[in-house]
């Protein structure tokens, strides 16, 4: 099997990016199908609509009915062809780019991806999550190709509450561990082919630049300021964390999330949320060194990211929930078996708990 590296076709990011949309768009279509929330358009929908004026590409908003699912999915593919759209346009956080991007995939058009959040590392990737309409994860569908092009306006992102910005770190945590766990089990990568150099070069330059750069960024967004910190951090959380996942490999800390949303009470919780908590269990069952949890969740701690179940909305811990949680995270689909030994759902029961006791530690709450 090759070594195989994804990257979207193009990256532009930077202040005021999504006011020339359209000049970028025309290069993939006559008439655009663009996904976007209700407040994502009361926020950005005129300068959306002003960046397609004298050119040659019409557009269509559709607002996103607020699920990654396959009905969701179906409306749009039928409303593309009904209206003769042969381009989507994704504006928002990540269930309406997955949303776009498997919409574009059934009807065979290019897709272009605007975050107006750096909440996930979904922009850059050829995947889409799957859930029910009820929240609860489905499936992972591999795409065979990334987006056309990604667009970060940072000056939009920056404007997005410091909570869904947090939760990037946290989803962008886990990309450098588990891409050495797939590199140690030389696992298949969601690429479709073994991890290469590159990946995994870009991986550990996400942890270091969230090491680095993390606080300060929050720091500056509570302060309502866009700084070079802020930059890096959006860089992180989408492009290196979206190349360092897709081609560097998921395994332990996205599993775990995934047994998470089996549980009512972690719903109002975000994907990196879920994903940092995941990270921690990750690390418990690979037994690591002090020094590395403590930087983990000392780093977890100072930005805000959840270390205890307690934080996840799980206030009643009981041995059902928990085990519950362990057993779907082990599904036989599902990329904790990218861990370079065997897991089982008494393991993961075993490390979610140990991982709480951790954080409860760490917070001073024992």
């Amino acid at each position: 099997m090759a070594n195989i590296l994804n990257s979207p076709g193009r990256y532009v990011q930077g202040a005021g990016e999504l006011s020339r949309l359209g000049g970028y768009a025309k290069e993939y279509g006559k008439k655009a199908l663009i996904l976007i929330s209700t407040s994502g358009y009361k926020r950005t929908g005129s300068m959306i609509e002003k960046s397609f004026e004298g050119t040659d590409c019409s557009i269509l908003f559709d607002y996103f009915n607020g699920e990654c699912c396959k009905d969701e999915i179906t409306r749009l593919t039928d409303l593309m062809e009904k209206e003769g759209c042969d381009l989507v346009i994704g504006v928002g956080g990540g269930k309406i780019l997955d949303t776009a991007k498997a919409a574009a995939y059934y009807r065979h058009t290019p897709v272009v991806i605007c975050p107006t959040i750096a909440s996930t590392d979904a922009p850059c990737s050829a995947l889409s999550v799957i859930y029910t309409p009820d929240g609860v994860f489905e499936e992972y569908l591999f795409l065979p190709s990334n987006p056309n092009m990604v667009l970060m306006d940072t000056a939009v992102i920056a404007k997005s509450p410091v909570r869904l910005t947090v939760s990037g770190m946290g989803d962008a945590l886990a990309t450098y561990f588990e891409a050495r766990a797939c590199q140690a089990k030389d696992a298949l990568t969601c690429a479709g082919g073994h991890g290469t150099l590159a990946a995994m070069a870009l991986a550990e330059l996400c942890f270091d630049t969230l090491m680095e750069e993390g606080i300060k960024a929050k720091v500056a967004l509570e302060a309502g300021v866009c700084t070079n910190a802020v930059e890096k951090i959006i860089e992180a959380n989408t492009l290196l964390s979206g190349i360092g996942f897709e081609s560097g490999g998921l395994a332990g800390a996205h599993a775990i999330h995934n047994g998470l949303t089996v549980l009512e009470e972690c719903h109002h919780m975000y994907h990196g949320e879920k994903v940092a908590f995941g990270t921690i269990t990750q690390l418990v069952l690979e037994n690591v060194p002090t020094y590395e949890l403590e930087e983990v969740i000392d780093f977890c701690i100072e930005v805000g990211l959840p270390v205890t179940l307690a934080e996840l909305g799980i206030k009643e811990v009981t041995e059902e929930k928990i085990m519950a949680v362990a057993t779907a995270a082990c599904a036989e689909s599902d990329t904790l078996h990218n861990m370079p030994f065997e897991v089982t759902p008494e393991k993961v029961y075993a490390a979610i708990l140990a991982a709480d006791g951790y954080g409860r530690y760490y917070k001073g709450e024992e």
